[in-house]
């Protein structure tokens, strides 16, 4: 916060961003509250929402014993109880032998045939000898039930279309995430998941002539717009871990250090009718 504020950094929290414009070397950031800022450099880093399963009754059991995560508050809540893990990929296998520790049964309800099509192989070897872990394939999530918190749910096999009712009084959904990357359909390109492209991926769908013009193509973290980089979740082909968020974050300040080497344009910080800071008015960087 020192160093921010050393630099001239203008913090601004909360704030909700409603739209990115280009203009010449510049983007102008509008905000929801009808302010704006021009800035030479935008690093998006607004991560990804997690997909919530479409089960009548579950948003009113959601925080209370539906999780989309599995910490040890969440699995502190299941001690002693059956739970129920959707999904087949590797953070699925680590969520359920994480909670096999204080669950007294974890049932992993996976929707297609196998799991080792989404999941590495030392992990369903893990799962499927883990005494308290019991897999069930080709199983859907059609229906929950209970008062204050979750009692049971209903299942089907959609292969026979079978519907039983399995006992849990937790159910954890990890069925992966959407980029929050809405606002920025049409502005820049991104991939077939709304994930924004990045480096050589954005290089080949960027316009030619304009990054030709500028002597250079998109850098590593940089969009298919000049100035604009992308890091974390919310960026195409990005290992979705904590450690390598952090380290792109801090890749992505570097990057902007280095497309400033070309521009050195600054922050400049506008109200709601665009006005610029008068002379000698001190400008921001964000």
């Amino acid at each position: 916060m020192f160093q921010a504020r050393e630099f001239g950094a203008r913090l601004m929290v909360p704030a909700q961003v409603s739209g990115l414009t280009p203009q010449d070397d510049e983007c102008v950031v509008t905000f929801t509250d009808g302010s704006r800022t021009r800035t030479g450099a935008v690093i998006l880093a607004s991560g990804v929402w997690d997909r919530r399963l479409e089960v009548p009754g579950i948003d009113r059991l959601e925080c209370i014993s539906v999780y989309y995560a599995a910490t040890v508050h969440e699995a502190s809540l299941c001690q002693a109880d059956r739970v129920a893990v959707v999904g087949g990929g590797n953070s699925v296998g680590q969520a359920a032998l994480f909670l096999a520790n204080y669950a007294a049964r974890v049932h992993l309800l996976v929707r297609g045939g196998d799991l080792n099509a989404d999941m590495s192989r030392y992990l369903v070897d893990q799962v499927e000898r883990h005494l308290k872990s019991e897999v069930l394939l080709h199983t859907e999530v059609r229906g929950v039930s209970g008062e204050e918190k979750l009692a049971s749910l209903m299942v089907e096999d959609n292969a026979s279309s079978e519907l039983r009712e399995l006992r849990a009084a937790a159910l954890l959904v990890f069925i992966g995430a959407r980029p929050r990357t809405e606002w920025l359909r049409g502005v820049l390109p991104l991939d077939e998941k709304g994930f924004a492209l990045t480096g050589t991926d954005a290089q080949a769908a960027a316009d030619a002539t304009r990054w030709a013009a500028l002597g250079r193509g998109p850098l590593l973290l940089e969009t298919a717009l000049f100035g604009v980089f992308a890091a974390g979740d919310i960026r195409s082909g990005s290992v979705k871990r904590v450690a390598s968020v952090t380290g792109e974050g801090a890749m992505a300040i570097r990057l902007v250090h280095e497309h400033r080497k070309q521009t050195g344009n600054p922050v400049r910080t506008a109200g709601p009718e665009g006005r610029r800071p008068a002379a000698g008015q001190s400008v921001s960087w964000r």
